[in-house]
């Protein structure tokens, strides 16, 4: 029997919120339940953004859009993933491992630092 997700109620309440960051950064959380899918087997539709103070987004995790593979990869058959992440405003997406919601937020929240505190030297 798998373990509740303690962080899904975390998750959900963030939908909506805009949370401003040092150095002028700022945060777009947008999260809500959706039926189970193919696409989305863990029933969430999210979208994690981080922004600099252009608006800007510089980093982001969603389940928008299918990652295409690159050029040279043989994709026969295979299901593209919709889970990714974008590690600067120009990334295309790569593919995030979703686990649960709360390694979600700890994932995004732990590049938020770095990327913040990288910008900051």
């Amino acid at each position: 029997m798998s373990r509740p997700d303690i962080g899904l109620e975390t998750l959900l309440e963030l939908d909506g919120n805009v949370l401003e960051q040092e150095g002028g950064y700022w945060i777009k959380m947008q999260a809500r339940q959706i039926p189970a899918s193919e696409h989305a087997p863990h029933a969430i539709q999210y979208s994690l953004t981080l922004h600099d103070r252009y608006g800007t987004r510089v980093l982001g995790y969603d389940n928008a859009h299918a990652v295409k593979p690159p050029k040279n990869f043989r994709f026969a058959g295979q299901r593209l993933p919709y889970d990714h992440r974008h590690r600067t405003s120009s990334d295309k997406g790569v593919p995030y491992a979703f686990e649960s919601a709360q390694r979600l937020l700890e994932d995004f929240f732990s590049e938020v630092d770095r990327v913040i505190k990288e910008s900051m030297q």
